[in-house]
């Protein structure tokens, strides 16, 4: 009797909890491509991506050159030349890597100047999802756009717009 009433108080305060809670979503897609700056930092990343995406190539291609001119003068080419003009070859594929690595590797050029540069919105955006999540006493604000599980969910639940708000940006 006593496992009987502590199973049915455990149920109802579940329930006293469950309707407690106050969920909502947002949109960070939606929130981020409304962002000018946002925008503009993006397009920024992309040229200087492609900038150092052509160096890398120009190095590889270099690369390339030098085995193909190594391959048809290789009859020519005493023991000494031909281990020679190896090194030089690999020396420039390691070159091309190794630039590859410092703009494109983990702690590369590319994620600092991303850090640099997407970071700062990254955490207005998130302020102002806090400073809606505690003026309207949400519990949990799930991102709408990483959520693959959420099938439907109700537009009145949805506070990207006044996420965009908080942040001076009228929709």
């Amino acid at each position: 009797m006593k496992k009987l009433a502590l199973a049915l108080i455990a149920v109802v305060a579940g329930m006293f909890t469950a309707n407690a809670q106050k969920f909502a979503l947002v949109d960070m897609e939606y929130v981020l491509k409304n962002i000018p700056a946002y925008e503009m930092a993006n397009e920024q990343l992309n040229q200087q991506s492609q900038r150092w995406q052509r160096e890398v190539d120009e190095l590889k291609k270099e690369a390339d050159t030098m085995y193909k001119n190594y391959q048809s003068d290789m009859v020519f080419l005493t023991d000494e030349q031909k281990k020679k003009k190896e090194a030089e070859i690999v020396a420039k594929e390691k070159e091309a890597s190794q630039l590859q690595y410092k703009y494109f590797g983990p702690q590369g050029e590319l994620f600092k100047k991303r850090q640099s540069l997407i970071k700062p919105i990254q955490d207005d955006v998130y302020n102002a999802v806090k400073k809606v999540s505690e003026e309207r006493g949400f519990q949990v604000i799930f991102d709408r756009a990483s959520s693959q599980s959420i099938i439907f969910a109700s537009p009145r639940i949805d506070v990207s717009n006044e996420v965009l708000a908080k942040m001076g940006y009228s929709k």
